[in-house]
């Protein structure tokens, strides 16, 4: 039986950062990756989540009034303190928050209710070339759901963009390719390093590109610059190496670290793999965009 829901986690109107032109980008709960720098680690698990803000709170107790598992809990000085493990995301203790302190992160949404809102906003697309791009997380984690909404799309005369990491089955990338339009497709890391920085090998990333220029999909090659991580004179090579070898490979994108996933990390209740607190500043990859460039003959830019 086909999906009639998704688990996400936002839904983000006119971004332009998702494809081309103004878009829609839905944001799909549940990753296979781990990467230690992960911006949006709400993503990671397919279970809704409870968020905690401590900046927000003033331990007014109202949360521990309803909750029947013990999640919530105060010491001597008002200090809040969150059992993530015993919270089932029921959202009672969301519902009486005063500050917006406490959140839940994911909620299911009917596939058509999804199209609608992306919808509303089809004269903006049909003006700038935009549509509605599936991100995450990794919507190809939910592979039913991410396939009906493309499909549906694409019957409603919209634009369709998939920004996946590419770790997914062959039969799901075959399947879902003949309602997409382009895929924004992740180049993280080099096969040595890829398995310790996102929990996982690389080849099965490869294969899903070299799947895509068998299929002849246009693909914008992504690629997060992290310090310590990969920002090494071995990746930009072996980026540039990667665009050269598929012809479907238009752009490649250079994305600047940013620490904004520590606070939504803490919020979770999660240990912070990747504790640098720095933006990349984007000027630092000027020269890297020169050797992508030199190497491949494709356009490169620093989004």
């Amino acid at each position: 039986m086909e999906n009639t829901t998704a688990k996400i986690f936002n839904i983000q109107r006119f971004s332009v950062d998702d494809g081309p032109g103004i878009r829609t980008t839905v944001f799909f709960k549940g990753c296979p990756l781990s990467c230690i720098w992960c911006h949006n680690p709400e993503s990671h698990s397919i279970k809704s989540e409870l968020m905690y803000d401590s900046k927000k709170c003033i331990s007014c107790n109202g949360c521990d009034s309803v909750c029947d598992n013990r999640v919530h809990s105060f010491d001597a000085d008002g200090a809040h303190m969150i059992n993530h493990a015993a919270c089932v995301a029921c959202g009672r203790c969301v519902s009486v928050c005063p500050t917006l302190a406490l959140e839940i992160a994911g909620y299911d949404k009917a596939l058509d209710e999804i199209l609608q809102e992306a919808l509303s906003d089809k004269a903006f697309y049909d003006r700038s070339g935009g549509g509605i791009t599936l991100s995450g997380g990794e919507p190809l984690y939910q592979p039913k759901a991410a396939i009906a909404l493309c499909r549906m799309a694409k019957e409603s005369g919209i634009h369709v963009a998939v920004e996946s990491c590419g770790f997914a089955h062959e039969s799901v990338i075959r399947e879902i390719a003949q309602w997409v339009d382009i895929f924004l497709l992740d180049y993280k890391a080099e096969a040595k390093d890829h398995r310790a920085l996102t929990g996982v090998d690389q080849q099965p990333i490869l294969n899903t590109m070299s799947l895509l220029c068998e299929l002849g999909k246009d693909v914008i090659l992504r690629c997060p610059i992290v310090p310590d991580c990969n920002f090494t004179d071995e990746h930009f090579v072996g980026i540039g190496e990667i665009a050269k070898k598929y012809n479907n490979i238009k752009e490649v994108h250079l994305e600047p670290y940013h620490p904004l996933g520590i606070s939504k990390a803490k919020q979770l209740g999660r240990d912070v793999k990747y504790n640098n607190g720095d933006f990349l500043d984007p000027d630092s990859l000027t020269e890297k965009v020169e050797i992508i460039k030199a190497l491949s003959g494709k356009t490169v830019k620093i989004v």
